[in-house]
């Protein structure tokens, strides 16, 4: 069976779109062919490979397959913030929550209002690093300094 780079690509689309719309038997299915029938490396979006890793990852508990294929995503689509949502998630999966936190800060600076991110981050309990790094976060300066941006980012 012959298939174009582009029939490779809408259909990849296909299968992120139905991942994203939380279908994730469907989406993996159709990742899952693209990627047995993309043998000769037809160079798919990151999107791809990071839905397919977090896919593996979650579904069919192959973490390390599912972190590789994650980081190739972002090698292949570096400023895609889902792509590095996905690692942060495959990460959390691998029990590695430094890692993760490193990959959802890097999804905010490429969109600091991606839905995904903020979801991810409020779910984990992420905070902002304390405003004087050098002191401990429970420091008195830092505390009172805390407050005051976060009096300051609410308005």
């Amino acid at each position: 069976m012959s298939t174009t780079k582009t029939e490779l690509n809408m259909a990849a689309q296909r299968g992120v779109q139905a991942c994203k719309q939380g279908k994730w038997k469907e989406g993996l299915a159709v990742l899952g062919q693209i990627a047995e029938l993309d043998r000769q490396g037809a160079e798919l979006n990151g999107q791809f490979y990071s839905y397919l890793g977090y896919g593996i990852a979650r579904y069919e508990r192959r973490v390390k397959e599912g972190l590789a294929l994650c980081q190739h995503a972002i090698k292949v689509q570096f400023y895609e913030p889902d792509n590095y949502v996905n690692l942060a998630r495959v990460y959390l999966l691998a029990r590695n929550r430094r890692k993760a936190v490193e990959a959802l800060t890097r999804a905010m600076k490429l969109n600091a209002s991606h839905n995904g991110a903020r979801a991810l981050a409020h779910e984990i309990g992420w905070r902002r690093p304390p405003v004087i790094p050098f002191l401990s976060r429970n420091n008195f300066l830092n505390r009172i300094l805390g407050k005051m941006r976060h009096q300051l980012s609410q308005k």
